[in-house]
């Protein structure tokens, strides 16, 4: 039913295998490119699941198949299947031994079930020959025991038994032959799903291809959009290698401009700040040569004269030498001429021309913009060659022809399923016809032993004699013996189905189901010469012509299991060169060859002119290393006075209150505010200007040290910055430029890489190739037909067998429940069975002579 869709891509391919010329390949190594996002091929969903899930009757086929596993428990013979397919028959009948071996459990089962065939009818026929000479239970006489009702129930519950487990086996047979006949009516919906999953596949691969090809759009527009920013990207680059040198350069010359602007800062300070000490300490020193004028005259009041007074103004005349300054610096050195260099050197803006080098060492960018304009047409055109040859693709591909093969192959396939479908229902109908009348035969039998246990074990009376039992319990034991005739009429046939389908079913679960299953079927099918003497690879022979190409049924179907593209499963790159088709090698060698012809110039560039370089020079030679720093480190390690002010005029107020109270004290106490007044506003002054001239004098001690070398090795590295762009960066550009045409290339080899993973991965997934093959073998013919067909025959045969138990238990308890002619007569003490010595009758009485007669009339169907 679906072998002609299962053959459908094979076929079509076939068709298409001698198109395609020989292949080179070429892979050429590229810088890792900014990844590209060409988005998800449109792909549509399939709606086949070729699981099947069987209910609540799986476990009756999990029963069958454990009992076929005990009757054939060997593994599959897949020597002995490649001989038979080779057509290798004398060598298979020199290991009919291991043909026997394997079938051993199959024949044995098959030869039980022949001699049940054999056997039955005769069996029954002498039964029943027996049993009209009055033997075999025929006849009607049961001796009185008095174990008849043990018999009798033990009997009667063995048959309840057979019987019960019979209708087991029958209602097995009943369910699986439905349930075939349920599934074949389904399979049209799943042949239906699989012939739209067939179409879905066909109608989805010629958009699937023009969505690789035109991804190329994405590429294309990568790369140009690349080539737009060709200054950004290029220049950018170019400018981070020579930022290397150039930046710490221009750097050190920046430094170097605001270490010329700290140092004439530093100078300035210096020369204001000894100003402005020389003039404060004179007007301090004069204040202080005031105060002690009038410390002397208040001093020579006659108060201190008194005995009292004296000690306390002695003291205070000795302390007035001290109220004097203590620093100096009208000795410092004078730093105007080397302020007045640092003027003239500050007349050169040296930090705007660091900015203009800057400015046009940032302008790389753009240079390498405007100086690559052609480059961008000249790719252009390139990338458009490739392009168009890729818009070549369906046209040179082998893809519509094949896709137009496929479509017709699926149309055929579909419209014979379509015809012949309603064919296979009516037979499956007139199979579960006659599997349904199998049934109703066991059904038959059964009602028969059911009626006759119902109606014997309702009608019995123990008090009733043989010769005396009730019609119903006569009736009962009648059904029982209708029954078995019934079986051995029967019996034959049943067991004639149960052993055919028996050998077919389950061989075909062994030797076909099982291996399919394990993947041991595909190891024999992908035999070296196996299908055809001519060819080692069959498939690969029969698509391509070419059987040397190891394409298998076992890698094409797990490779469609797993969705993958037709192109990956079929191995079609052995029909279609794509590598030759995607081969961009020789564009990218027209790429790289426009890039080599870059030719940038950066003469334009100027990091510092020679008027910043002399700057440098001229503040070298400034002569601050020749300021006498020691001297001014000196005098501003100095104390403004020879003693501080704050503590005299304390000591001061104290002594005055040592004195009497009077105009003495009080004097002195005015004097001691204005020492005190003249240290707030002088000498607190005069301090902070000298921590200034000290920290000014060490900044320029510090420039002073290190100004040589470091002007040395400033102009050397601007001067090394400066050569490496005007003479060796051609080396940088070219690196550079040999980068971003390998990023430009990196783009189309993402995109070739991704339309061969695409075409091996998702364009024309062949999942319905697989899902086709699972639903004709996995599905219909092992989940839907054999395993119904071996419950079919399982149920069958076990109820089958179990009719010779049966028979027995019906015959015998048949006995018990079916009105007798004769009986044994009882007398007072014990039963004394009556004799008639002259005709020797079995040792009981002629029931016209000494027995006792039986009322009722005897038939002829209660003689059988």
């Amino acid at each position: 039913m679906a072998a002609g869709p299962c053959l459908l891509l094979l076929w079509a391919g076939r068709t298409v295998c001698a198109m395609q010329p020989g292949h080179r390949t070429s892979s050429p190594a590229v810088a890792a490119a900014a990844t590209l996002d060409f988005g998800f091929v449109p792909a549509g969903t399939y709606d086949t699941s070729p699981h099947y899930e069987p209910g609540a009757i799986g476990a009756l086929f999990q029963v069958v198949k454990a009992f076929l596993y005990v009757v054939q428990p060997n593994p599959f013979p897949q020597d002995l299947a490649r001989k038979i397919a080779q057509q290798k028959f004398a060598e298979f009948q020199g290991e009919y031994q291991k043909t026997l071996h394997y079938e051993v459990g199959f024949i044995v089962a098959a030869a039980i079930g022949l001699i049940f065939v054999l056997l039955m009818p005769l069996v029954g026929l002498c039964f029943c020959m027996c049993r009209c000479c009055d033997n075999c239970g025929g006849e009607m006489h049961q001796r009185q025991k008095k174990n008849n009702d043990c018999k009798r129930g033990c009997f009667a519950t063995f048959l309840f038994a057979s019987s019960l487990i019979m209708s087991i086996c029958v209602m097995s047979a009943y369910f699986a032959n439905q349930h075939l006949t349920n599934q074949v009516r389904g399979t049209k919906k799943l042949v239906n799903s699989n012939f739209k999953d067939l179409k879905m596949l066909i109608n989805n691969a010629p958009g699937q291809i023009d969505y690789l090809v035109n991804q190329y759009n994405t590429t294309k527009n990568k790369a140009l959009s690349d080539l737009n920013n060709v200054g950004p990207l290029l220049g950018g680059r170019v400018q981070e290698q020579l930022a290397r040198e150039v930046r710490p350069a221009l750097d050190a010359v920046l430094n170097m401009a605001g270490a010329i602007r700290e140092t004439k800062e530093a100078l300035e300070n210096v020369s204001v700040s000894v100003e402005v000490l020389k003039e404060r300490t004179e007007r301090l020193q004069a204040n202080l040569t005031d105060t002690k004028a009038n410390l002397s005259n208040t001093l020579a009041d006659p108060a201190c004269s008194q005995a009292q007074a004296a000690p306390t103004c002695n003291a205070i005349k000795n302390s007035l030498n001290n109220l004097n300054t203590n620093a100096n610096f009208s000795g410092l050195p004078d730093v105007t001429e080397q302020l007045d260099r640092l003027k003239d050197i500050r007349k050169t803006d040296l930090t705007s021309l660091v900015q203009k080098g800057y400015a046009a060492f940032n302008n790389t960018p753009e240079l390498v913009q405007n100086q690559t304009k052609n480059i961008e047409s000249d790719v252009q055109t390139v990338l458009d060659s490739i392009g168009g040859n890729l818009s070549n693709f369906s046209r040179v591909s082998p893809v519509e022809h094949i896709l137009s093969s496929a479509t017709t192959l699926v149309t055929k396939s579909e419209a014979y399923v379509r015809e012949y479908f309603p064919v296979v229902e009516q037979y499956d109908f007139y199979r579960w016809l006659g599997s349904l009348a199998l049934c109703c035969m066991l059904i038959l039998i059964l009602l028969f032993f059911c009626l006759g246990l119902l109606c014997g074990s309702c009608g019995y009376d123990r008090q009733a004699t043989p010769t005396t039992r009730g019609c119903i319990s006569n009736t009962g034991g009648n059904f029982l013996m209708a029954g078995v005739g019934f079986s051995f009429i029967f019996s034959s046939l049943l067991m004639f189905v149960v052993v055919i389908t028996f050998i077919a079913g389950g061989n075909v679960e062994k030797l076909v189901c099982e291996p399919f299953e394990d993947r041991s079927l595909f190891k024999v099918l992908d035999t070296p010469y196996l299908l055809n003497s001519q060819w080692r690879n069959y498939l690969s022979g029969f698509l391509f012509q070419n059987p040397n190409v190891n394409l298998t049924f076992q890698n094409v179907y797990s490779e469609c299991k797993e969705n993958k593209g037709i192109y990956s499963a079929l191995q079609i790159e052995n029909i279609f060169h794509l590598n030759e088709l995607l081969n961009i090698s020789k564009y990218i060698d027209d790429i790289e060859g426009k890039f080599e012809n870059i030719n940038l110039h950066f003469d334009n560039i100027i990091l510092l002119d020679d008027t910043g370089k002399q700057a440098l020079l001229n503040f070298g030679s400034t002569g601050i290393e020749e300021i006498d720093f020691d001297a001014f480190l000196s005098e501003t390690s100095k104390s403004i006075t020879k003693v501080d002010l704050l503590a005299f005029a304390n000591e001061l107020e104290a002594s005055a209150d040592k004195l009497p109270k009077g105009a003495l004290g009080n004097a002195l106490k005015g004097h001691a505010n204005s020492i005190r007044t003249i240290h707030l506003q002088q000498v607190v002054p005069l301090e902070q200007s000298m921590t200034t001239l000290n920290q000014s004098i060490r900044v320029l001690q510090r420039s002073a040290e290190e100004l040589a070398g470091k002007i040395s090795s400033v102009i050397a590295s601007i001067d090394a910055a400066q050569f490496l762009i005007n003479n060796n960066a051609s080396t940088v550009i070219i690196k550079e430029s040999k980068r971003f045409a390998d990023s430009i290339i990196g783009y189309f080899v993402q995109y070739i890489q991704w339309v061969k993973d695409s075409l091996s991965y998702e364009v024309a997934g062949c999942k319905p190739v697989s899902n086709l093959v699972d639903t004709a073998l996995d599905v219909f013919l092992c989940s839907y037909v054999v395993d119904s067909v071996n419950a079919f025959w399982f149920g069958l045969g076990g109820a089958t067998m179990f009719l010779i138990p049966a028979i027995i238990f019906a015959v015998k308890l048949a006995k018990f429940y079916r009105r007798m002619d004769t009986e044994d007569v009882y007398d007072d003490v014990e039963i004394v069975p009556m004799k008639n010595m002259e005709n020797g009758n079995n040792s009981y009485h002629n029931e016209h002579l000494y027995g006792i007669h039986n009322p009722v009339m005897t038939s002829g169907m209660e003689q059988w």
